[in-house]
């Protein structure tokens, strides 16, 4: 099967059309499957995005030149019919699919399978080869149901304020913060948030998303109002000097790297909760295989696991690819103890 997508030093490659997906190095033009850094890069001359992400790259690029279609809206690029489709990961996120000479090739980008009521529902698209990731591709990453955990955040701010302590979440600014702070919003009078998180939160609420205000943290703020209440704060604030204003609080971190044993406790948190934007276990193989795919690519993550898994479950022809994706990566890096349970597959 002849390659409709090539793997460059500087991305993803339709040759075909003349176009780049989520390049790593500046091109004339360039396909964004979603707004996170890592795969929104600045300094591409020409941008296409689905409408959504538009004004998060103008929020994280600047003035650089954007293009948008709507999920599901095919357009033709030198003859290859293009088209974007919910990639359920954060607001905007979106699988591409690309259909040339008969054969269809879907890039997933980043995705969730569990429909957040925010990002767009995860729909599997059927084709020949499917560029997937595989952020959490080991047994080990199984997620509880976004409910339970959402409980169980509440039910530890609760707990905090019985103590006379403020809850301080860490959640990535964009996608994770969107997720929680819907989920929360009714613990709290106010939902106070770092310049990062406030920033971002307020770009999505100008841009028509019906989403909770929340109040920016600055260094005028009474420290009286932040007693008891909700603070966020992106992964960068853990250990520095902008979290004395708190005290007393309680540090909780959300992020899918919570469901190894012992990470909370190497972190110094009081609490952790394995709540991800990404596809566990499970939610990676159902959708492999519910695309039917010939071939597999597998990307960023634990791709050589993730892809001799499906080699030797016959599920699909996998082969692990190196890529660029993950240098930003949503809360922090894979634990080193995981490693030993890579080797279990």
């Amino acid at each position: 099967m002849p390659n409709v997508i090539s793997f460059t030093d500087k991305g993803l490659f339709c040759e075909a059309g003349n176009f780049y997906i989520d390049p790593w190095k500046p091109v004339e033009r360039a396909l964004i499957t979603h707004g996170h850094s890592d795969h929104a890069r600045f300094g591409n001359k020409f941008y296409l995005c689905q409408s959504f992400t538009k004004p998060i790259l103008q929020q994280r690029l600047g003035d650089v030149s954007i293009e948008t279609v709507e999920w599901g809206e095919k357009i033709q690029m030198n003859g290859v019919s293009v088209s974007f489709h919910p990639a359920g990961h954060i607001i905007g996120s979106s699988q591409i699919r690309f259909e040339y000479k008969g054969k269809v090739w879907v890039v997933s980008g980043d995705y969730k399978t569990e429909d957040d009521g925010i990002s767009g529902k995860f729909e599997p698209l059927k084709c020949n080869a499917f560029i997937t990731e595989s952020t959490f591709g080991l047994p080990i990453y199984c997620w509880k149901p976004q409910s339970e955990i959402y409980s169980d955040i509440i039910n530890w701010i609760n707990k905090n304020k019985e103590t006379g302590k403020t809850s301080i979440l860490i959640t990535y600014s964009l996608g994770k913060a969107q997720r929680v702070i819907q989920a929360i919003k009714e613990t709290a009078e106010n939902i106070f948030a770092h310049g990062a998180i406030f920033k971002m939160q307020q770009t999505l609420i100008d841009s028509g998303w019906k989403l909770q205000p929340i109040v920016h943290v600055t260094p005028e703020t009474p420290k009286e109002l932040l007693k008891e209440t909700v603070v966020f704060a992106p992964p960068g604030a853990e250990g520095t000097s902008w979290l004395k204003k708190f005290h007393p609080y309680s540090l909780g971190v959300c992020s899918g790297w919570m469901q190894v044993r012992g990470n909370a406790r190497r972190r110094n948190v009081d609490a952790g909760f394995a709540l991800s934007d990404h596809a566990d276990w499970n939610g990676l193989i159902e959708t492999v295989k519910a695309t039917g795919a010939e071939k597999v690519f597998v990307t960023h993550g634990f791709q050589a696991a993730f892809s001799r898994y499906l080699n030797e479950k016959g599920i699909a022809l996998a082969a692990e690819v190196k890529t660029k994706f993950g240098d930003e990566d949503e809360e922090m890096n894979s634990p080193l103890e995981i490693k030993k349970e890579e080797s279990k597959i």
